[in-house]
């Protein structure tokens, strides 16, 4: 029989999400605020839901792939949430970064209701979501990894199983994000700087490609910047808000993140000058006078 799947949150992770559940023979319930978003992905053969509830009444495995704690909160336990929709021995599949006790009390909570749940952050981007070859960094009890196994294989090219209590895979997720916030930051600064003192950008960003100095953030991030592109793939306020859940979770041990609090407070900057909502590689408009010369890649 066709397994019934749900994912709540169609964004540039959950659609490819979707996709690849939708390649793999599932029939996929979703469930998004935006209706035009909705009514796209059912002319592909998705099944559009109103609610959370009527997608969790009607799908054994549940994705949240939403932004943050408070979307995440809102769609399993909000009104017309899915978890009290679901049948017991459900399971659902915590997809956002959200810090480590988030997971840990929501995994309980879900516990409570009779569904499985696995704090289960996603890594990889738009482009492996779509291709089912996402990072997962995982962590929950064996049922409920058994209860989702051929989900998994899905969606994801990689799934680290990182222990049975849910927050282990936050932890192991905010640790990602740490250095990807900091890579960005770093190679926002190192062009920042390569621009100012006259440097040719395109031949700067080859050059780096191929040195040491390169990073996977600074391959992939540099081109929006050459273009001028910051239509957002992951926006500022991502990292506003990634970062300021790593410096929350080590402030609470009292441990110095130094590198981390100074991209935090890029991002910041970046924010309150308006560019939150465009492509987090835009933390490089915080340098006073910088502008791509004429002649760079577009």
């Amino acid at each position: 029989m066709t397994r019934n799947v749900g994912v709540i949150g169609l964004g540039a992770m959950g659609l490819g999400v979707a996709r690849s559940l939708l390649r793999a023979g599932f029939a996929v319930h979703a469930c998004d605020v935006r209706q035009s978003v909705l009514d796209a992905f059912a002319d592909e053969g998705g099944i559009a839901c109103a609610t959370a509830a009527e997608l969790g009444g009607k799908c054994e495995v549940v994705l949240t792939v939403v932004v943050n704690a408070a979307q995440t909160e809102a769609v399993l336990f909000g009104e017309r949430g899915a978890v009290d929709a679901m049948k017991p021995g459900g399971v659902v599949l915590a997809c956002a970064t959200v810090s480590p006790q988030f997971a840990a009390d929501l995994g309980r909570r879900v516990g409570e209701k009779g569904v499985h749940m696995l704090d289960a952050p996603l890594s990889g981007g738009a482009a492996k979501a779509g291709s089912g070859e996402m990072t997962m960094m995982t962590s929950g009890p064996a049922e409920a990894y058994a209860a989702c196994e051929d989900v998994l294989d899905a969606i994801a090219g990689k799934v680290y199983r990182l222990g049975d209590a849910h927050g282990a895979g936050s932890k192991v997720k905010i640790i990602n994000q740490l250095l990807a916030g900091v890579h960005i930051a770093a190679a926002a600064e190192a062009m920042a700087l390569g621009l100012r003192e006259g440097v040719d950008p395109d031949a700067l960003y080859d050059v780096i490609t191929h040195s040491a100095g390169n990073s996977w953030m600074f391959e992939n991030r540099v081109p929006h910047i050459l273009s001028g592109d910051y239509t957002p793939l992951s926006a500022v306020d991502i990292f506003v808000k990634d970062l300021g859940l790593v410096l929350d979770t080590a402030r609470t041990s009292k441990f110095p993140l130094p590198l981390s609090a100074a991209a935090h407070q890029m991002f910041m900057m970046a924010s309150t000058a308006g560019h939150g909502g465009e492509d987090d590689s835009a933390v490089i408009k915080i340098f006073p006078g910088i502008e791509i010369p004429k002649g760079a890649k577009q």
